[in-house]
């Protein structure tokens, strides 16, 4: 707690830091250009200390984030218009003021550039993989995107007309209310390692990941991320599956992996991995391990299934019992499909998996030999074995591979895995002659998922989870009676029952570390996107940060490190300088156009004609400054509630 307040603090100073020294700029070049400087101030509110020198009056208040320069001439006094007072700012040309309103933004685009400059020197940042893999991490099972084929791991190239860079890219089209985007790039086989380009103009739609659906996607819910093992960020290794602490797990239940949303997708899954021997052909494939009651067992097969229960030594139900939706004989030799009850689960089972590279159905005559790695013999041995979901995994045993590596070269390194020895150890599972090690990669024993509650947790921990379950049902129950409460404790449900392995992970190190050029640029350019995007429409102002936002944003970059708050500063800087420059009256920008007009007119501008110019966009500010602020402080405190 006592850290978070400092963090606050350093953020708070941070930020009074970006404005002093704009106000200094201006202050600086004032007094070059023989303006009487009156006052400055570092911070607002009540003067702690006041001090003069050389005819300023020098205050430190109490509010140290912010501070301004009063030079002579900026408001009426009395009679007089403000070009008619000695030393004061509109006595002097219109040159000279547009160089003293231009010195505050500029010395804060400086400072970013200097910044930028300054990690440029030290090495860059250490930032995660995710952050800038042109990889994609998981795709909506239920979006246009998924129908077109694009899975994880394929490569994303352009995003609505412009080079694809990474994650803000996602986190800024979110936003945006267009309601369609482009997308180019190329499907990858990473057994065969062949490509396919793909280019797709789809509609958007709302986020089913983000809160209350405000957010907008096209399908692509995460960017890729390595997914290596670290035992100290959560509830551990199982320790039968033989998982060691930097293992990068590649490869599950058949299936490149990619992101943890693909990982839990996988292990939500009820299917079973079978080798199955075809005339001569010996090969793997997925097929649905599926309750008996959702199959339509004619009164043979009925009896034939009670027996092997009997045999297997198996208690309960007949119909809560899972097996494969196919009838086989005793010695799992493969006599055709079962009749689900549901036409839908049918077609599904049996139907074509797009991009499937193990999912074969099975034709009449086929042998099952093995399950989930694990040989059977007879008709009892797989139900007795196909009652408990297993998961397999491949992982890579390569520190090398999962070290610190510079941003531009990890997508790469990504996929610099041996697809030929990946293929190997999968062809050989369920065979007389298993491969467990392959190079780098090593076939894990099969891990029991469990729901949460079930894993080796601590007290303390379960306590936590129960409290957090029954705050979250408390909340919907809130809810009127109707689809929606319904639909909110049915999500809740199935989050309860959600398979979990009990393992955490982290993503890989890269070294984030551009030209401070291409910094300055990249900044540029968003602010650019964004403030495009506010004018035309098609980002919402109640996604812009304001004091409060971006206190929370230095706060949590302190959190990070010198180097990230750095960089955030620099940012903020940047934005700061920018965004006052624009020719609105209030701002700097506003000055300079004045003073603009003047040089061209050759006319002075009356206090009362600046006044209406002036006063209406201090309203809008002030509006704007408040509606900012509610959004920043509705964000932060949804955190709590």
């Amino acid at each position: 707690m006592a850290l978070s307040l400092l963090y606050i603090l350093f953020a708070i100073l941070g930020l009074g830091f970006l404005i002093f020294i704009h106000e200094l700029g201006h202050y600086w070049v004032a007094r070059k250009r023989g303006m009487k400087v009156e006052v400055f101030s570092i911070g607002f509110g009540r003067p702690i200390y006041t001090w003069e020198r050389d005819g300023v009056q020098w205050r430190l208040c109490w509010l140290l984030f912010g501070g301004y320069v009063k030079i002579a001439g900026m408001q009426k006094e009395g009679s007089l218009e403000p070009y008619e007072i000695a030393e004061g700012y509109y006595s002097k040309s219109p040159w000279a003021r547009m160089q003293v309103s231009f010195a505050g933004p500029l010395v804060n685009i400086v400072f970013a550039f200097l910044a930028f400059g300054v990690l440029w020197l030290s090495g860059g940042r250490d930032k995660h993989f995710a952050e800038f893999t042109h990889h994609i991490g998981w795709v909506d099972p239920n979006s246009a995107l998924y129908q077109e084929g694009v899975r994880p791991g394929d490569v994303l190239q352009r995003y609505d007309g412009r080079p694809f860079q990474g994650i803000k890219d996602f986190i800024l089209s979110s936003v945006m209310k267009d309601k369609s985007a482009q997308v180019e790039g190329y499907k990858i086989d990473y057994l065969t390692g062949t490509r396919s380009e793909f280019d797709y103009t789809l509609a958007t739609y709302a986020n089913p990941n983000s809160p209350e659906n405000q957010f907008r996607t096209i399908g692509i819910l995460s960017p890729a991320q390595y997914m290596i093992f670290d035992p100290q960020k959560g509830f551990g290794s199982p320790t039968e599956s033989g998982m060691q602490p930097g293992d990068r797990v590649l490869w599950v239940d058949g299936e490149v992996v990619f992101s943890v949303q693909q990982l839990s997708s996988l292990t939500n899954e009820s299917t079973a991995f079978l080798t199955v021997k075809r005339g001569t052909q010996v090969f793997q494939t997925k097929v649905p391990r599926v309750q008996l009651e959702e199959l339509r067992l004619t009164p043979p097969e009925r009896g034939e299934v009670d027996d092997w229960q009997h045999e297997a030594g198996l208690k309960g139900r007949l119909q809560d019992l899972y097996f494969l939706p196919y009838n086989v004989s005793p010695t799992l030799v493969v006599e055709g499909q079962m009749e689900f009850i549901d036409e839908a689960d049918q077609a599904k089972a049996f139907g074509h998996c797009q991009r499937c590279t193990y999912f074969t159905p099975l034709q009449e005559g086929d042998q099952i030999l093995a399950i989930d790695g694990t040989p059977v013999q007879t008709a009892f041995e797989l139900l007795d074995r196909i009652q408990v979901r297993r998961v397999l995994i491949i992982v890579d045993r390569n520190p090398s591979a999962t070290g610190t590596i510079a941003w531009n070269q990890a997508d790469q390194s990504f996929a610099d895995f041996s697809s030929k020895d990946l293929e190997a150890m999968v062809s050989s599972m369920g065979t007389d002659h298993p491969l467990f090690d392959a190079g780098t990669l090593r076939l894990l024993k099969p891990i029991v998922p469990k729901p949460l509650m079930e894993l080796p947790l601590s007290a303390a921990q379960k306590a936590l989870q129960a409290r957090e379950f029954a705050r979250i049902k408390a909340e919907i129950e809130k809810i009127p009676e109707g689809q929606a409460r319904s639909a909110a404790l049915q999500q809740l449900d199935k989050e309860e029952k959600r398979l979990m392995l009990g393992l955490s992970f982290r993503d890989r190190v890269v070294r984030y570390n551009p030209n401070p050029f291409v910094q300055f640029a990249d900044s540029f350019g968003d602010i650019q996107r964004t403030l495009s995007g506010l004018f035309s429409g098609s980002i919402s102002s109640k996604y812009l940060a304001g004091p409060v936002g971006m206190i929370r944003l230095a706060q949590q970059s302190w959190e990070l490190g010198v180097k990230e708050a750095l960089f955030w500063m620099a940012v903020i800087s940047l934005n700061l300088g920018l965004l006052n420059l624009l020719p609105i009256p209030v701002l700097d920008g506003g000055h300079i156009v004045f003073a603009l007009y003047e040089s061209v007119t050759k006319k002075r501008i009356k206090a009362k004609t600046m006044e209406r110019l002036i006063i209406p966009f201090i309203v809008l500010l002030g509006l704007f400054f408040l509606y900012v602020t509610y959004h920043d402080l509705a964000r932060l405190f949804s955190r709590f509630f």
